[in-house]
């Protein structure tokens, strides 16, 4: 899978950009705050639909647009489909393939398919446990496209559960009530069970990847493993050593509609829902310790760069190669994560990089270079693409 080009108006810094692309490594020069961030996450949101920067969208609609849009010409197996997705203020975004509009964004899912090194990795290992819910999800999604429609359903259900807990929590607890929690218990459940065992699937297949990812960066370091963390879940299924069977989904959901009539009356004093997805984590260890709090810096950086790494062969090991984005990462990483990864990115069909200077970049990934420049005042800066020879000097 390769991106054949790449087009974005009005995106962050970006008044408008037409870039021709090719399978192999192109490489975006430029001093930071020039933009050339704002083009591996205009990338990373047609595989994702979403920022790896920022929860919302008004972010990335530049300053005085009121709508921005991005597409790309994807080739994978000799197949090319265009996508394109319009961001717009206060209004639903809308998303086309093929120049032909879709009913839901969503659609778009799984035609490109990305996996992101950034700075921001870090979070992974020091974050709160939103930053892995995220990441397992992404990853599911990346999987099984039909899985956003789960998740945004669930979220929905979350939200109107919610609200009803709060009122009914407030008020003398009727009958018409509880009943309409009960529906709402089914709902939830429903949709829970699905996400939650694919998540399940995902850190099973996942698991011996990371392992041997984290032993080639740091061989010296106690051993990596992941494991999904659920107060609800029994012991059994959270293993990860445990094989996934055509029947988890049914046994999830009733686990999880035990587990919310249990906690129906601690639900409705508090207000919250507290058994589902949205309250689970990715459990990270290092020998028998977790990262969080016991990885030192280095051991951290390991650690976010394995789960990418991981990613990376799960996918490319299981469908489509997906295209390599490496934002600014080779200058946070040692000579040891740098050749790790320099190695994995040196074979993969096409790799997306940034950095500062050419000299960030190991020398046998240096290809295809084009420098990143702005113009403009403070306020409205407007960032171009200027080709250059890789080793001239900025």
């Amino acid at each position: 899978m390769f991106i054949r080009a790449l087009s974005v108006r009005d995106f962050r810094s970006w008044e408008h950009a037409e870039l021709e692309l090719s399978p192999g490594r192109t490489v975006l020069l430029g001093a930071n705050g020039n933009g050339k961030t704002n083009l591996l996450e205009a990338v990373g949101y047609l595989a994702t639909l979403g920022s790896h920067r920022v929860s919302a969208d008004a972010p990335l609609i530049r300053m005085g647009a009121t709508q921005a849009a991005i597409g790309a010409t994807v080739v994978n197996a000799g197949r090319e489909l265009r996508v394109d997705v319009e961001l717009k203020q206060g209004a639903a975004n809308r998303a086309q393939i093929n120049r032909s509009p879709v009913r839901r964004s969503r659609e778009i899912l799984g035609i490109l398919q990305t996996v992101l090194f950034a700075p921001e990795d870090l979070a992974l290992v020091r974050g709160d446990p939103g930053e892995r819910r995220r990441f397992l999800d992404e990853l599911c999604t990346a999987r099984l496209p039909r899985l956003a429609g789960v998740r945004a359903d669930y979220d929905k259900v979350l939200r109107q559960r919610s609200a009803l807990l709060k009122t009914a929590g407030r008020q003398v607890r009727s009958r018409s009530d509880l009943s309409t929690l009960d529906v709402w218990d089914g709902h939830l459940a429903e949709h829970a069970s699905v996400l939650l065992t694919q998540r399940l699937r995902l850190v099973h297949d996942l698991y011996p990847y990371l392992a041997e990812a984290y032993r080639s960066i740091a061989p010296e370091s106690r051993p990596a493993a992941i494991a999904y963390r659920s107060g609800y879940l029994p012991p059994d299924l959270l293993d990860p050593a445990r094989a996934p069977e055509t029947d988890d989904v049914d046994q999830v959901r009733e686990i999880v509609l035990r587990e919310l009539a249990a906690a129906r009356g601690r639900e409705l004093d508090r207000g919250v829902c507290l058994v589902g997805p949205h309250r689970d984590d990715l459990e990270l260890l290092l020998g028998s310790a977790p990262a969080k709090g016991f990885a030192s810096h280095g051991e951290s950086w390991s650690f976010a760069l394995a789960l990418r790494l991981a990613s990376f062969e799960l996918l490319r090991n299981t469908g489509a190669e997906p295209v390599l984005l490496l934002d600014d990462v080779f200058a946070e990483l040692d000579r040891r994560r740098r050749t790790a990864l320099a190695e994995v990115a040196a074979g993969a069909e096409q790799v997306l990089i940034t950095a500062a200077v050419a000299e960030d970049v190991p020398a046998e990934l240096a290809a295809a270079p084009l420098r990143v420049q702005t113009e403009g005042d403070a306020d409205r800066r407007t960032s171009r693409i200027v080709a250059e020879d890789m080793h001239s000097q900025p």
